[in-house]
């Protein structure tokens, strides 16, 4: 029998919000807090992080990593909210784009998801893309000949865009080691996906695109190309803001976060009240919501 406490529990609303790169889900710990006990959080470690840091099988495309991923989340009922950061960025678009799980996504926060291969399409931008391309090129190498320090730095010093370049403790650069080598299954998967401009076109969910203004250029590039390419998108630029920004400007970005997701579920209560047989029996099941025009 489903007891009262676990009932309530289900029937809130249910983030989901993926991490970076070389993090875990702790990096949406102030978001989970700032949404309060309204809303229902489900920040996993993607496969290689955090507490999946050892893994036998590692995923080499976005839609491995998604049905990794799937394993994890499987127990999440009704819609979803899904926010991603960078490689979680990347993740979350695979989902929202993928036939499983398009139809329960209620609202989608991208920041600056990792994407490159939208950047192909013309010589200026394909410079950006194939600069970063290199670097992964450059990090297998030093991944293959054991330097992992070096290919520790040449990741975070891109990172750094043109920002101010973090310093880090000894503990956190000996967290980060031991999770470097997954970063070149990230740099494969990502730079293995085609088709991103024909998915993202397609999307009908209210999207909401972040990038700062101390990112590296690629990443600011990608949103705004999808801005120009998913219907209705919505961007959020903090010109003082590094990639890092969801951790770093918690308090600027976690309220437009947060205004976007309860937007999107106020539009889903007054689709639904206006659907017709509102009125009538009570819905087994939520039907697929086109909030987006398209």
């Amino acid at each position: 029998m489903v007891t009262s406490a676990f009932a309530q529990h289900e029937h809130k609303p249910c983030v989901i919000a993926l991490h970076c790169s070389l993090g875990s889900g702790r990096q949406w710990t102030r978001l989970t807090e700032a949404l309060g006990d309204g809303y229902r959080v489900i920040a996993p470690d993607l496969s290689g992080y955090g507490k999946n840091a050892v893994r036998p099988i590692l995923p080499t495309t976005l839609a491995d990593e998604v049905a990794m991923l799937g394993e994890q989340i499987d127990h999440a009922t009704g819609p979803i909210h899904l926010v991603g950061h960078s490689y979680g960025g990347a993740v979350a678009f695979k989902m929202a784009s993928s036939e499983r799980w398009a139809g329960r996504i209620r609202s989608l926060t991208l920041i600056e998801p990792v994407l490159p291969t939208l950047l192909r399409d013309n010589a200026a931008d394909r410079r950006l893309h194939d600069v970063f391309a290199d670097m992964g090129t450059r990090i297998h190498v030093d991944l293959w000949n054991g330097m992992y320090m070096e290919a520790l730095d040449r990741f975070l010093a891109f990172w750094s865009g043109s920002g101010q370049r973090e310093t880090l403790n000894g503990e956190a650069q000996l967290r980060m080691i031991e999770m470097i080598e997954k970063v070149a299954f990230d740099f494969t998967a990502i730079l293995g996906e085609v088709n991103v401009a024909a998915a993202a076109a397609e999307l009908r969910v209210p999207t909401l695109l972040v990038s700062g203004g101390l990112s590296p250029y690629m990443t600011q590039r990608i949103v705004g190309k999808l801005a120009a390419l998913i219907p209705g998108a919505e961007t959020r630029h903090l010109p003082a803001a590094g990639h890092m920004l969801p951790i770093s400007h918690a308090k600027a970005i976690n309220p437009d976060i947060i205004r976007h997701i309860e937007l999107a579920d106020n539009l889903a209560r007054a689709l639904l009240a206006s659907s017709p047989g509102a009125g009538g029996a009570r819905r087994t099941s939520e039907p697929h919501l086109r909030l987006m025009p398209g």
